[in-house]
């Protein structure tokens, strides 16, 4: 049950025939959706289901909890019979039970469908009796919808049926229904020819006003050529237009009708006013609940719009970003140094459109009411930050001279045979940053240097600046003809969507709050995520720590900016610290900065007026909030981090040199810095001019992630006819294994010659 509609019966995928799920009233106005994310106000909707989602692949049995026709339930059950009548008659004739050259007559249409009636209702109510819900079975032919009184028998019917909550089934009377007219399935808006349950479907849904007509398949949706094909591919959106350039496959196994049959009935309710999407009912590919995950908007299936956008759709961006991105990986470093210079002029030049853009977003989130001031803060531009962003783009620019095609080993691995591991791009980024439109620029120029192609999606809070940031990306970019290695995506898809490209997209970068970044780990399901969930930073002062330093660095760690993820939200102070001018400094700053203070369970314990017990030792505050609690020792303080921490950046202040060495060698967190704030956890502060952001995964890259954490490697082999045989035992040739010198910049020069690609 979502906001008021029962979409339980998705669980089942139901018989091969026509059912309504209703939740209100049919549709006020004519038009079909243009997108699917107004799916969801979808309230009367109307389901299809062919023979091929639910029969097994031989035709001689139910696939698991699913059924079929009338005409093939009733094939099934005849097939039955027939085989069991010919063994049992071959038995008594033989003496054996040896079954010998049984064959099925060809069984005639109309009698399985009669034969399958009865089973194909009782298998219904069976399903939907589990959910306390009635149905009813309604038997109609072509000529019903030709006679004006039948059909107005047939809409008071069924208005009624769904008045009651009464799931209407509704399929073709197989058994007395003549054979349909050659070349009448389509004959105009008004009319459609019934000759199978894709007609049927699609006359009901214009009929009764339905909102959204769900036809499952055995297929995925609509493909460009025939599914199975190597260069198939499956269509998203179906527009009406499209339907010459594709070429359908062969009919359903199982059915009448087939793909060609489904398209001519969508694009026919799609006419008529009605949404239509075709998926697979089989396997379906998100949650496994086909019909809510279509109803909630999600990727499924194809999608049948009047309405065609008029930029690119989201896998078009990717393919062009791609083939774009290759041509940039293969350009002189120096020529990419120039594309970012190029875009740190830019940011300069510009700076009056930008922030007059950067305006319209601020003015826009404030009326809204919807940020809080640590989200302005981050989506607001200033000359100074614009300023800062050029400076950071030319630390990249330098950066990258020395970067792809760079070698990391060279053996020879046996006489005239050299083997190298150079850096390459990753391939595809996807960047997905919250309100915070500096994101943009750092992670173009940091993609343009690794020669990796980029995808951004940024938040809708920022789309004003996000435009006009990357106009000036493209600009820069088509210095040297590499225009779309960089797309701002932009589309109405939501995360989930891009998320499940995992044969376009190579790495996910997440850039905002915890809860996003959960979000998109839990969403992608084949591709990597970089990134941290969590920015639970620690600052331990040790009982040898030094006043001026503690009073700065716990400042500095909390109040410098506390909304970001290296900001400090837990202070770890040592017992002997309590109730010394020390501690009494540290509380009276942290008043001053009005800090709110959350006391852990044994500083607590301490006192005898204590501040509000914090409810959990594992808390991102986000704000000027932090937690205090007491340990006894380093160690202690060690384990609390482990324990609490999510591993990202934690600080100790002291003046004892081997305190400090077993704090920075034993804590496993990405960053671990002696008495320093830890704000300095960023890429910029490190010198590697920006960042994409902060990993705490154990793998690839850790801690601030720059320049080299978009990299991986390739190994390169040059021989000379060489083959595995050569050194086998009876072979002429040895391995040598011998490590190689080599000169970077020679090597680089190798790495993007045309000839050596």
């Amino acid at each position: 049950n979502k906001g008021g509609r029962q979409y339980t019966y998705s669980h089942y995928k139901a018989p091969n025939c026509v059912f309504f799920l209703t939740v209100g009233l049919a549709r006020a106005n004519s038009n079909s959706f243009t997108h699917r994310g107004e799916l969801r106000k979808a309230k009367r909707i109307v389901v299809k289901l062919g023979s091929a989602v639910v029969t097994r692949g031989d035709e001689c049995g139910l696939a698991l909890v699913y059924s079929f026709g009338a005409v093939a339930f009733g094939k099934q059950r005849l097939r039955h019979e027939i085989l069991l009548s010919q063994s049992v008659r071959q038995a008594l004739h033989s003496g054996q039970n040896q079954i010998k050259d049984m064959s099925v007559p060809v069984l005639e249409a109309r009698a399985c469908a009669a034969a399958g009636q009865s089973g194909l209702m009782a298998l219904y109510e069976a399903m939907f009796t589990q959910y306390s819900t009635c149905t009813a079975q309604v038997l109609v032919t072509n000529l019903d919808f030709h006679d004006d009184q039948k059909r107005r028998n047939l809409n008071s019917t069924l208005q009624e049926l769904l008045r009651m909550n009464i799931v209407p089934i509704i399929n073709t009377n197989d058994a007395v229904v003549p054979p349909p007219e050659p070349n009448s399935d389509l004959q105009g808006v008004n009319v459609i020819s019934i000759k199978d349950n894709d007609s049927l479907a699609a006359r009901l849904a214009v009929e009764m006003k339905a909102d959204l007509l769900i036809a499952l398949s055995d297929v995925e949706g609509l493909y460009d050529s025939p599914p199975g094909t190597d260069d198939a591919k499956l269509i998203d959106i179906f527009y009406p237009g499209d339907q010459l350039s594709i070429t359908y496959g062969t009919k359903s196994r199982v059915g009448i009708g087939g793909m060609e049959a489904k398209v001519k009935a969508a694009l026919w309710a799609l006419q008529g006013g009605t949404s239509v999407v075709i998926a697979n009912g089989t396997h379906p590919k998100v949650t496994g609940h086909v019909i809510t995950d279509i109803v909630e908007g999600k990727k499924v299936g194809t999608f049948f719009s009047e309405v065609k956008p008029a930029g690119p759709t989201m896998e078009q961006q990717t393919e062009m970003a791609r083939n774009s991105g290759r041509t940039l990986a293969a350009l002189h470093p120096e020529q990419r140094g120039e594309i970012i210079c190029h875009l740190a002029n830019l940011l300069v030049e510009k700076k009056e459109e930008i922030l007059a853009a950067n305006k319209m977003d601020m003015d826009l989130a404030v009326n809204a009411g919807q940020l809080s001031s640590a989200l302005l803060n981050r989506l607001s531009l200033s000359p100074a930050k614009l300023n800062s962003l050029a400076i950071g783009l030319r630390q990249i620019a330098l950066a990258s001279q020395d970067s792809v095609g760079r070698v990391l080993r060279r053996t020879r691995v046996a006489h005239n045979l050299e083997l190298e591991q150079i850096t390459v791009p990753i391939g595809v980024l996807l960047v997905i940053f919250e309100a915070r439109p500096d994101c943009l620029p750092q992670v173009s120029a940091l993609a343009i240097a690794s020669g990796n192609a980029l995808l951004a999606k940024g938040g809708k809070e920022a789309a004003n600046t996000n435009r006009i940031l990357h106009e000036l990306t493209q600009e820069a970019l088509d210095i040297h003809g590499v225009k779309e290695a960089v797309q701002l995506v932009s589309t109405r898809e939501e995360v989930e969507d891009l998320c499940r490209l995992d044969e376009m997209i190579d790495l996910i970068i997440p850039r905002g709050s915890s809860q996003l970044v959960k979000n998109i780990q839990s969403a992608a399901k084949g591709i990597p995520v970089l990134g941290h969930s969590e920015g639970i930073c620690h600052v331990y002062i040790d009982s040898e720590a030094a006043i001026d330093k503690v009073i700065k660095i716990v400042r500095d760690s909390k109040c410098d900016y506390p909304a970001a993820c290296n900001a400090m939200e837990t202070l770890l102070v040592h017992r002997d610290i309590l109730r010394t001018p020390l501690f009494d400094q540290i509380i009276d700053m942290l008043r001053t900065e009005q800090v709110k203070i959350h006391a852990g369970p044994r500083f607590a314990s301490n006192l005898t007026f204590s501040p509000s017990e914090v409810k959990s030792l594992r808390t991102e505050y986000g704000d000027l909030e932090c937690c205090i609690e007491v340990v006894d020792s380093m160690q202690e303080a060690i384990d609390h981090i482990h324990r609490y921490g999510s591993s990202h950046t934690d600080v100790i202040v002291t003046e004892n040199e081997d305190t400090a060495e077993r704090f920075l060698q034993q804590l496993d967190s990405a960053c671990v810095f002696w008495n320093v704030s830890s704000r300095f956890a960023d890429g910029y502060r490190f010198g590697l001019g920006a960042e994409v952001g902060i990993s705490t995964a154990r793998i690839h890259a850790r801690g601030p992630v720059g320049l080299e954490g978009l990299l991986t490697t390739k190994w390169v082999l040059r021989g000379d006819g060489h083959t595995a045989a050569d050194f086998s035992e009876q072979g002429t040739m040895e391995y040598l294994h011998d490590n190689l010198p080599y000169s970077v910049n020679q090597l680089m020069i190798g790495y993007i010659d045309p000839v050596r690609l």
